[in-house]
């Protein structure tokens, strides 16, 4: 019987992306699940149930079952990939072969809950690769040649920085700070300084209509709508981008300080490449206007953002399938 086409799957903290061998990618959902409380089924995923949070009875919950790129929820996160896989075209007769991106900091133990839930979903066979090695590949870094690349993957939960060199990772930095991280700073500033109380889908939004890294000449101000917490009625607050940046300083400094060590950690001649060919910026949270100069003025290194930074890393994981001999140098990250 014909097999499925092999997979490429981006198992992220706030989106998960499928590639398809010679389809490209084949779905980019947010990595949520509405589920029955008392039951456990499944009702939505993705954009549905993210549409969910914070407008469900207490009967349904919308959750996310994982936190900074590791498996919180095995249950769930195998339902959830159950239907991913079944969305894109699999079944229980055509079981294909998976690459899914990880993140470099998580355990043993978490990467086998990875492989385990998605081979519970229907896959035949898991590879597990290193996110910042995919997002190098996806942002056609010369990776196999005697240079140095340095990669700044900024995710939902986690933050990756690497320099990849020979195929292999030189140096590497990973921190459990992403965009989540920079919503909750947005919330918390705002029930600290106005006490006000907003969700996740205003604090996001908050965050790309007027959130900054950097002072940009184009200044500009956003008004969210919450409940004040004394009262608990409906309040709208005006916010500035200089506020703004404030609230986002420690989630930035973060990131910004993990690429600023793994500079410093590798050896002084792929940092001199580093420094001649600028570094690499791609995930969801690289979008933060002004954070590439920010990096760039603090590493005083040139920052180039990719030109696909959500697509990025599922697309590198997507090339190791399309050409076997790129995927047979990641051994490595086989369990």
């Amino acid at each position: 019987m014909r097999q499925a086409a092999e997979l490429a799957i981006d198992l992220g903290t706030a989106n998960t992306l499928v590639f398809q061998k010679g389809q490209g990618i084949i779905l980019n959902q947010p990595t949520v699940v509405a589920m029955e409380a008392r039951t456990g089924d499944v009702l939505a995923l993705g954009t549905d149930a993210w549409d969910m949070i914070g407008r469900t009875p207490a009967s349904i919950v919308a959750v996310r079952p994982l936190r900074h790129g590791a498996v919180t929820d095995y249950e769930v996160t195998a339902q959830m990939l159950r239907l991913i896989m079944r969305s894109v075209g699999v079944t229980r007769w055509s079981k294909p072969r998976t690459m899914v991106c990880v993140p470099s900091a998580i355990t043993d133990v978490e990467r086998r809950a990875v492989e385990e839930a998605t081979k519970a979903a229907g896959a035949r066979s898991v590879t597990l690769i290193e996110e910042p090695m995919a997002a190098a590949i996806g942002a056609g870094l010369p990776i196999h040649e005697p240079i140095g690349n340095l990669i700044v993957d900024v995710g939902g939960g986690t933050s990756e920085v690497a320099m990849v060199s020979m195929g292999g990772l030189i140096a590497k930095r990973s921190v459990r700070v992403g965009g989540f991280d920079m919503d909750a700073a947005i919330q918390q500033h705002l029930r600290r300084e106005y006490n006000l109380a907003i969700g996740e889908q205003a604090a996001e939004h908050v965050k790309i209509s007027a959130g900054a890294a950097y002072p940009l000449p184009d200044a500009t101000t956003t008004e969210v709508r919450g409940r004040d917490v004394t009262t608990g009625m409906p309040r709208p607050v005006e916010l500035t981008q200089e506020e703004i940046r404030e609230a986002l300083a420690e989630p930035v400094a973060a990131v910004v300080g993990a690429a600023r060590e793994c500079l410093a950690e590798g050896p002084p001649e792929l940092g001199h490449d580093v420094l001649e060919r600028g570094m690499f910026l791609c995930g969801g949270g690289a979008l933060l206007r002004g954070l590439d100069m920010r990096i760039s003025q603090e590493c005083e290194v040139p920052v180039h953002l990719t030109e696909t930074p959500l697509e990025t890393v599922v697309v590198g994981a997507g090339r190791c399938l399309e050409v076997p001999e790129a995927a047979g140098l990641f051994a490595a990250w086989r369990i």
